[in-house]
Parts: structure tokens; C-alpha cells; sequence
């Protein structure tokens, strides 16, 4: 018998062990990722210790934009995620600049979420101060795809519905109830992209089958609510 309890206890907690770092939802089954009243599943990439730069007003995640630079004030889901349909609202101030990224990988030698997370741009394509290519706007794959012409962004201030559909490396951008873009991840088309463009200097970058979705604060004030995803098989 006390050999019987001490491998039941051994199975339970490696069962635990396991679940810590990996995804409790359900295939098929929609989950909700923000309660609107805790952070309860998130925390700051490749660090421990309360959030700071992350607060809840009335029901909304906002980021306070306090980060400096492109790292250092990101969010990730505690758990990990394969293939998805991953869905949110959102809305920027002027001149804001964030962003979604998905199969996120945590370790000391990755400063930020963006050198192994590919992104969904957000930002304010009509009055950021600067330039912005097309790789750069609202709904791109960040510095590798770029949204279609059927794009419809509302203007700053207005909340926006975004969705990414990953499913065995085919992905999809969602605006506003519109497909923007597709394509199929790991491709050799996709490897000449990235080893081309902006990620030849990050071999890590959208190598990840799996991995966490970072919530970036990238100097901006930006909202979001209706976090939710739906895992596929």
C-alpha cells in the first residue's frame, strides 16, 4: 500500500509539473484569457513578481506604455498554445504602437517576445509620427506579410476586433470581421522571407510549434478586452 501511494503521489505531481507550463483548455472549446477584473493567467515575460505597467480599468486591460524601448514591459499567457484561433478587441490612442504575438518562446537569452514570436501589428497607421511601410501597419505579419486591400481599420480612439487563426502553419490575420492576409509558415518561400528581411539576424524567429502570446508595450497606451481563444486540433 505505501509503495501504491507513493507512485500515485509521483503521477500526480508530475501531472502538475506538466499543466504549469502548458494550455488547460479544451479543442474545440472557447476560453476566455482576461476575466476583466485580474490578471489571473499572464505575467511579464521572463519575469516573476507583480505587473506594473499593466493595469484594469472598467473591465479593460490597458497598458500603460511605460516600457522603454521595443522590451522590457511585455505580457505573456502562462500557458502555451499550438494551433489556434486567438481573437481580441482593442484600441490605441494617437500615435500608439503594439502589437500580438503567439508561439512565444521564454529564456534569459531572448531580450523580448519578437525574436521568436511572430507579430499582428497594431498601431496608428493614419498619424504615427513617422513613416510606415507596409509591413509596418495595422494587421501585417510583422516585417513579413502584409495586409490586402479589403483592410478596414477604425479610426484611433474606436475599438477594433482582431483574430489570428493558426492552424499547422497556416495562418490567418482577422480584422474587423475581414480576412486580411494568409499564408503557410515554414514554407521554403517563408524561410527566403525571413532569412532575407528584417529576422535574418534572429534564427529563433517564428521557429516555435508551440509557445506562449505576448500582450506588447511598446512605449503606448493601448487597451484590450474580449481576450479569447479557441484551440484546434
Amino acid at each position: 500500500m505505501k509503495n501504491g501511494f507513493i507512485i500515485l503521489l509521483f503521477m500526480a505531481l508530475s501531472a502538475c509539473a506538466m499543466n504549469k507550463h502548458t494550455s488547460n483548455t479544451q479543442p474545440g472549446k472557447e476560453t476566455l484569457l482576461f476575466d476583466g477584473k485580474t490578471l489571473n493567467g499572464w505575467h511579464a515575460y521572463n519575469k516573476t513578481g507583480p505587473i506594473k505597467n499593466w493595469i484594469i480599468e472598467d473591465g479593460v486591460l490597458v497598458c500603460l506604455g511605460q516600457a522603454q524601448g521595443d522590451v522590457g514591459g511585455d505580457i505573456v499567457t502562462d500557458a502555451e498554445y499550438a494551433n489556434f484561433e486567438f481573437s481580441w478587441e482593442w484600441k490605441l490612442n494617437t500615435g500608439g504602437n503594439s502589437g500580438v504575438m503567439y508561439h512565444v518562446v521564454e529564456d534569459p537569452k531572448y531580450p523580448g517576445p519578437y525574436e521568436t514570436g511572430p507579430e499582428y501589428q497594431m498601431i496608428d497607421d493614419v498619424t504615427f509620427p513617422y513613416k510606415l511601410e507596409e509591413w509596418q501597419q495595422t494587421g501585417a505579419d510583422y516585417a513579413m506579410t502584409v495586409p490586402n486591400a479589403q483592410k478596414k481599420l477604425m479610426p484611433v480612439g474606436e475599438w477594433n476586433s482582431s483574430k489570428i487563426v493558426f492552424d499547422k502553419g497556416h495562418v490567418e490575420h482577422w480584422l474587423n470581421g475581414i480576412k486580411i492576409l494568409e499564408f503557410q509558415a515554414w514554407t521554403p518561400e517563408w524561410e527566403k522571407m525571413k532569412r532575407e528581411g528584417k529576422w535574418k539576424e534572429y534564427p529563433d524567429y517564428g521557429s516555435a510549434k508551440t509557445g506562449r502570446i505576448a500582450l506588447q508595450d511598446h512605449e503606448s497606451r493601448v487597451y484590450f478586452r474580449n481576450i479569447r481563444i479557441r484551440e484546434l486540433r
